[in-house]
């Protein structure tokens, strides 16, 4: 029976993973942690009965230990909560789906452990790729990835050297803008940018779909875990979102992985792989499919994916600047404290600011973090 434990458990990709783990039945779950859900976290603990819960403020580990005192459950707090969830001792796989760099150390701390770490937190990679993958050698455990692209490259790689690999295509779905101008853009809400044509996922990642600053953060991403150039990796937008990525291999093959949008295709794979499991749910039907198409991004409406490569190429702390200037712009636009068009301008505003540290320990980058939030919030 495989052992997990999850960061972030109550969010989007934890909960699919709780769906993942209820289906299969040969999981067994000893570590939860989440943010602010106590009801829900509640909920799956006295489903699922992990050894220790975290989350991140003390009143809130103090109600969950009301909630929870019939439960021989461990409830802890912080920083050192998570930590204390992902290294626990037991475990063979951590499935990091917490959002944003506060997913660093704990990721380090379970490598350092010997655990596998099953990629939902882009942020680690992107941030910190320079120290993670080489840590991962060393210490000779896999990053799984979760994210649907990342996951559709990593099965269009297997059986083949990397060696072989020429370009990886990073599809897109183009998301719920596409097409518009930047004029078209002034006035979007919260609640046009939160409508994505194909995904259901959480507030702050549909909002970086729209404005393909996600795809961004998956180019930088897809770089160190496939350990390629920023020049090796072409955005495609596919609306139909059935293809999810490919890889063209040197001799001109292009070997894509397509299904159904649905995260629990990657989730389910990162967790028993190499093993494929039956995982109930629709199943393209070709017969039904009318086309399938392509077009480029478009880089001057949507230039935070300009940006993204720009900082991917450069290395260093700038990715941790494009990255900390998002999460706190796009915090600001769900907040309604600034406009869409204002979240790419304050991510090129606090780049074109930055002093580039080209190989930033992880005191550096959450330092880098702290002057990029205490930039915009002097400016915005």
């Amino acid at each position: 029976m495989k052992k997990i434990a999850i960061l972030g458990s109550t969010g989007s990709i934890g909960t699919q993973t709780l769906e993942v783990v209820r289906e299969n039945g040969d999981i067994e779950v000893l570590g939860l942690a989440a943010g602010n859900n106590i009801r829900l976290l509640e909920q799956q603990i006295r489903e699922f009965h992990p050894k220790v819960a975290a989350v991140w403020k003390e009143e809130n580990a103090k109600e969950l230990r009301e909630r929870t005192r019939d439960l021989p459950v461990k409830v802890v707090c912080g920083m050192e909560g998570l930590i204390e969830v992902a290294v626990l001792e037991e475990v063979d796989i951590l499935v990091t789906a917490i959002v944003g760099m506060i997913g660093i150390r704990p990721t380090i701390a379970a490598m350092e452990a010997g655990k596998n770490i099953a990629l939902a937190n882009k942020e680690t990679l992107v941030t910190a790729g320079h120290i993670i993958m080489p840590l991962a050698k060393e210490k000779q455990v896999s990053i799984l990835p979760v994210d649907s692209e990342h996951s559709a490259i990593f099965q269009s790689l297997q059986g083949n050297p990397r060696s072989a690999l020429h370009k990886i295509l990073l599809t897109a779905s183009g998301g719920p803008f596409r097409g518009k101008t930047r004029e078209d853009l002034k006035d979007i809400q919260v609640e046009d940018a939160l409508k994505h044509p194909n995904w259901e996922m959480g507030r702050k990642i549909t909002i970086d779909s729209s404005s393909l600053v996600n795809k961004g953060l998956e180019v930088i991403e897809a770089k160190w875990l496939f350990g390629v150039e920023i020049e090796q990796i072409e955005v495609v937008i596919h609306p139909q979102s059935i293809i999810h990525s490919m890889v063209e291999y040197v001799d001109g093959a292009i070997i894509a992985q397509l299904g159904t949008p649905d995260m629990k295709l990657p989730i389910q794979y990162a967790l028993y792989y190499p093993e494929r499991r039956f995982l109930p749910g629709e199943r393209v039907d070709f017969s039904a499919l009318s086309k399938l198409t392509f077009e480029k991004p478009d880089v001057d409406t949507f230039y935070g994916l300009r940006l993204a490569m720009e900082a991917g190429k450069a290395g260093g702390s700038l990715p941790t600047v494009f990255n900390a200037a998002n999460e706190l712009a796009v915090s600001k636009f769900l907040n309604r404290k600034i406009g869409y068009l204002q979240i790419p301008e304050i991510i090129e505003a606090c780049m074109r600011a930055h002093k580039n540290i080209p190989n930033p320990s992880v005191e550096e980058i959450l330092e880098t973090e702290r002057v990029v939030y205490e930039q915009i919030e002097s400016r915005w």
